[in-house]
């Protein structure tokens, strides 16, 4: 009896699986876009809730760059691409509120997982893979990085970054971001959720 119970209290105390934050978060973002009154601004609120946008802006600026940075530089990038994945994640999940997911199947090696889906939109069937870290075993699972139809949100801004490092420098690509984020926050001020009919795009938010 006792041992049953203790199993038991492990069990609901264990952080969600891969496959059941997607799908939760999926809930959420569903019932927030449908909520009354819902704006961009409020379902980026839901998404960073099991998104780590801090995560993806690091790997896309790649290990190299990073550890090269002073602490404020860190945080100013830091900072600047959250409110940009926030705003562009937010549109595409706006473009995906309607849409019927099928969950394929869950991969998960150590600390490191990739959940596969269908998302199926009127008649159009889109493969979308989620790809998931936790610090450890103990730490819940958050998303990092969405491949639709392919194509990596994380590899698409690696590529444009490391462009424009080349082209502008760390301060260059950072005035860049800065102006790009003030572009989707602007277009997404005051702009309803019921009222998006945008679709899944295969990378969202480019950086040029």
């Amino acid at each position: 009896m006792i041992a049953s119970l203790l199993a038991a209290t492990l069990l609901a105390a264990a952080p969600a699986g891969p496959l059941s934050v997607v799908k939760s978060g999926n809930a959420d973002v569903q019932k927030a876009a449908n909520a009354p009154g819902a704006t961009v601004e409020s379902l980026a609120t839901v998404v960073e809730k099991f998104v780590d946008f801090e995560e993806l802006a690091k790997r896309a600026l790649g290990d190299k760059t990073w550890t090269s940075l002073t602490p404020p530089q860190r945080k100013e990038f830091t900072e600047t691409m959250t409110g940009l994945l926030r705003a562009s994640y937010a549109q595409k999940a706006i473009g995906q509120a309607q849409a019927d997911v099928k969950y394929v199947k869950e991969e998960a090696k150590g600390n490191e997982a990739t959940v596969h889906t269908i998302l199926t939109l009127k008649k159009d069937n889109i493969p979308i893979e989620y790809r998931l870290f936790r610090t450890d075993a103990k730490k819940e699972w958050r998303i990092y990085d969405v491949i639709t139809d392919e194509v990596s949100l994380v590899d698409t801004y690696k590529g444009q970054f490391r462009k424009l490092l080349a082209d502008k420098g760390f301060d260059g690509l950072l005035t860049t971001l800065k102006s790009k984020r003030a572009q989707l926050e602007k277009e997404n001020a005051g702009k309803s959720a019921k009222g998006a009919t945008a679709t899944p795009a295969k990378a969202e938010g480019s950086a040029n």
